[in-house]
């Protein structure tokens, strides 16, 4: 078994660093179907979404799937809203089942969906306007996944997902004939992408050490730009700081998480996060994310409590932006 650990981790480490010396060499920015880049998980965002080492709930399929191979209960399930900027929004959902009490894996299914609503739609013309209003369409984007998980000893986990990604841009119109018909073309793609990641306990307290690499896909077109899905490599370390003290662990916990990220389209960047458990009933979280245009602190506040043997937990994210509104998360969560 240790040989075969130890031959998963060089595997796994060989391909991450052949993803990320690969992405290296793209141009910043040349990615699309960027929904599936959006965080959904309220609890993670809040703590910055250094999340890589971090065991959770069936929400880690969102960001490394390694994370739910120890899920304490029969079954998780998770669901939620993300309101983004420009007034789109987005809705997760996620299902873990670890039957047999975990000893054949954990099994999990995710599904988001984006709400872009309704953009107006023009055609060039020889007008005083310079352009036709022919209407309204409405992009949509969807992706559904199927995760597993494994504990493979008491220290060592593995997860992967296979993703199945649809964007459509609708029947955009792109011209006019010569008899003056509008000419229209049919905008919408989908691909089947792939995550993978490990989780490693170290030994000494809690301190754990996580890799993943997500959204690796082929190369995509639609009629003339070819561009890749959002490729991005983490790696992490996360421990409850309060094990190093005398405290009551059942009454106060420390987490810290800290995050390194390489995505194909933008620049590294360092996630740093904290999330504070009283009584594990009130759990309060911040976090930073370095070197981001955009935004970089994020806070948020989650409540759970047990009730006939069932988990009900609440969460609530707050990230402010520079430019754009400012982004709220909701999310629930049961486990049984």
């Amino acid at each position: 078994m240790k040989r075969f650990i130890i031959f998963l981790s060089s595997l796994f480490l060989l391909f991450t660093i052949a993803v990320s010396s690969a992405s290296a060499q793209q141009k910043l920015a040349q990615t699309g179907m960027k929904f599936i880049s959006v965080g959904p998980d309220p609890r993670i965002a809040a703590i910055g979404e250094a999340v890589t080492a971090l065991e959770g709930t069936s929400t880690a399929m969102f960001y490394n799937p390694a994370g739910m191979a120890r899920l304490s209960s029969f079954a998780d399930i998770s669901f939620g809203r993300v309101n983004w900027i420009a007034d789109i929004n987005h809705v997760f959902g996620s299902i873990a089942f670890s039957p047999f009490h975990g000893d054949y894996g954990v099994f999990g299914v995710t599904l988001r969906s984006v709400d872009y609503g309704e953009l107006q739609e023009t055609v060039r013309a020889n007008n005083e306007q310079g352009f036709l209003d022919v209407g309204t369409f409405k992009p949509t984007a969807l992706a559904v996944g199927v995760g597993y998980a494994r504990a493979l000893s008491d220290r060592f986990a593995v997860g992967g997902n296979v993703n199945f990604v649809y964007q459509s841009l609708g029947m955009s119109a792109v011209g006019l004939d010569s008899a003056g018909n509008l000419i229209r073309v049919d905008n919408k793609l989908n691909v089947p992408s792939f995550d993978f990641g490990i989780i490693y306990k170290t030994g000494f307290k809690s301190l754990a050490f996580g890799m993943s690499v997500r959204n690796f896909a082929r190369e995509l077109k639609y009629r003339q730009e070819s561009f890749q899905l959002p490729l991005i490599f983490r790696i992490g370390f996360a421990m409850d700081v309060l094990d190093l003290t005398d405290v009551d662990k059942d009454m106060h916990s420390l987490l810290l998480s800290v995050d390194a990220t390489h995505p194909r389209d933008y620049p590294e960047q360092v996630n740093i996060g904290a999330e504070y458990r009283f009584a594990q009933i009130v759990m309060l979280r911040a976090g930073y994310m370095f070197n981001n245009d955009e935004y970089g602190f994020t806070a948020g506040i989650g409540l759970q409590k047990e009730i006939a043997g069932t988990t009900l937990g609440f969460d609530y994210s707050f990230t402010p932006f520079k430019t754009f509104a400012n982004v709220h998360r909701l999310g629930f969560h049961f486990s049984l």
